[in-house]
């Protein structure tokens, strides 16, 4: 491997540096030069282009947007479609029934918000920053943080032409050094610097572990007589049952375009369980089947979900930097709503920041950040629905509609919760249960017009890498899949993955484990599930990875 600390590389300095143009990293960068003009602010994003990486099923809570840039209508913002209708059932085989809306607390209503293409969001905020005076840089993934003494001073980005063995290559490009006073970092869920910063300065101690779910999405054109702009439908139970927690969104955008996606809670026990399959079925369910039959599949793509809550939110700051956004956690799950958090994260992020510097400072922790997190907006929407998820978790989904219920309601009415603050426990990985405690499922074979097998599915999320580079898909010990996942867990990378990434293939000389990273949609399931923590998952070349259109 290229010894990171003798290549020599160009450095630059910028006051405040933020790794990943998501909506978390462009809401500080567009405050930061709200606050101060003359700022030096450079913004990293590992996508092709903006919104290339960003998935979001998005009905989205325009709260965070109205304290950033108010008259956002006015600039032409990409928010048009209002919800008009908000449905929620619960799913059998073959029925549902509909739960009404007026038992739910008024934090779980949708009217008021928006169904929006976050990737169409955040190419429009990339450009309000720049003309601030933002610099973007897509393309340049951030492998390595740069450290001065115990502070983060800065990330490597943009190293290119690596061999596969991790030499540099005839193409070799070393990267930049970019240096900051602060380093913000805005990585979206499970991002690779981010995990660094969490084990180096063990940010999570004393914190719950961070929980997630698997989010997988199609874009489908429908029948324009089916079309209902502004629909918006969640559904649980069937096909999960038992096997899972998770559910489904069906939202109604614009141009005959509905998003349908399904959510699985990644702390399942049953090894045999296939995510990507349950979504695929789903797609059978009547309900579900009417709308799309005569219509057609046009984008996919699937991205981790933080799920743990205000119990699991680690220690936002380190020397020289935060973590903002999912980086840090901050999706309300029973809103299923997490975009307007990041902006506010981002917003208060660039405001202590502006403020260190304004005063000397650079290098230090902004404390003063943890506390807005903490005491402002983003608290009051976290802590009355902390208790929904380790409920549904430890007693199951009727339970925890009942109870977590209750418990909201009482907190939105009195600041209260009178459940306390449940614990999550285990993590994913360690939920995941061993192969002979369950039986297989058999899951129907897709029929390539509702449903469709997952190598099909994944060309529809333009997913690109460079072959001849190292895979970004490192494993600890490269023996532990076949010798421990295979006899113990039947090996459940198989199935986990969304994108066929891993596979076990019988050969001559017994099974031996594949990795397939061109397929790689950048979710980090692997790097959360897998159930002997062997996989890690690193930045590839920059730019490679899926291309989102408007996901």
């Amino acid at each position: 491997m290229a010894d990171q600390d003798q290549i020599e590389r160009e450095s630059m300095e910028f006051d405040v540096v933020i790794v990943g143009g998501g909506p978390a990293g462009l809401s500080a960068a567009i405050r930061l030069k709200q606050i101060d003009p003359d700022l030096n602010v450079v913004v990293l994003e590992k996508g092709s282009e903006i919104g290339a990486h960003i998935l979001s099923g998005a009905v989205l809570d325009t709260s965070g947007l109205d304290a950033l840039i108010p008259d956002w209508r006015d600039k032409g913002a990409p928010i048009h479609q209002e919800v008009t209708a908000d449905n929620f059932y619960v799913l059998g085989e073959g029925g549902q029934v509909r739960v009404p809306n007026w038992p739910m607390p008024p934090l779980m209503s949708n009217h008021g918000k928006y169904i929006v293409s976050m990737g169409n969001v955040t190419r429009w905020m990339a450009e309000q920053a720049e003309a601030m005076g933002v610099e973007i840089f897509p393309g340049m993934a951030c492998s390595a943080l740069v450290m001065d003494g115990d502070r983060v001073a800065g990330v490597i980005a943009g190293e290119m032409g690596l061999n596969p063995d991790g030499t540099p290559g005839p193409q070799y490009e070393p990267g930049m050094e970019l240096r900051g006073k602060y380093v913000l970092l805005a990585e979206g869920v499970r991002g690779s610097l981010s995990k660094q910063v969490m084990e180096r300065y063990e940010l999570s101690d004393g914190h719950e572990p961070q929980k997630f779910g698997l989010g997988m999405k199609e874009i489908w054109e429908v029948d324009p007589a089916k079309f209902k702009p502004g629909t918006v439908t969640h559904t649980m139970g069937w096909p999960l049952g038992k096997n899972a927690g998770g559910g489904s969104f069906i939202y109604h955008m614009e141009n005959n375009q509905v998003l349908v996606g399904f959510v699985v809670h990644l702390n399942y026990a049953n090894p045999y369980l296939y995510p990507y399959m349950e979504f695929q079925r789903f797609k059978h369910h009547p309900m579900v089947a009417e709308l799309l039959e005569g219509g057609k599949r046009v984008a996919y793509g699937a991205r981790a979900i933080s799920e743990g809550g205000w119990q699991s939110i680690p220690k936002l700051t380190f020397p020289g930097g935060a973590l903002l956004g999912c980086s840090a956690g901050l999706v309300n799950v029973p809103r299923i709503k997490g975009n307007h958090n990041a902006m506010l994260s981002g917003i208060a992020a660039a405001n202590a920041a502006a403020a260190a510097i304004a005063e000397g400072r650079e290098g230090d922790e902004l404390l003063a950040y943890e506390t807005d997190l903490r005491s402002g907006p983003i608290a009051r929407d976290l802590k009355p629905v902390r208790n929904v998820k380790p409920l549904w978790s430890k007693l199951g989904l009727t339970a925890s509609l009942v109870l977590g219920g209750f418990d909201m309601w009482v907190a939105n009415l009195t600041g209260w919760n009178p459940l306390g603050t449940l614990k999550h426990g285990k993590t994913d990985a360690q939920a995941t249960g061993k192969a002979k405690d369950f039986k297989e499922i058999n899951y129907p074979r897709p029929d390539g017009k509702l449903s469709f097998d997952r190598l099909t599915n994944v060309a529809y999320s333009f997913t690109n890498h460079e072959e001849s580079q190292p895979s970004h898909l490192k494993l600890k010990d490269a023996s532990v899949p076949i010798a421990v996942n295979l006899p113990e867990y039947a090996e459940p990378a198989q199935r986990y993955c969304p994108a066929g990434v891993y596979e076990v293939i019988e050969g001559a000389d017994g099974p031996r484990f594949q990795i397939n990273f061109q397929n790689c949609v950048h979710c980090k399931t692997c790097d959360i599930k897998d159930p002997s923590q062997n996989i890690v998952w690193t930045t590839p070349q920059g730019g490679d990875g899926p291309n989102y259109p408007n996901m």
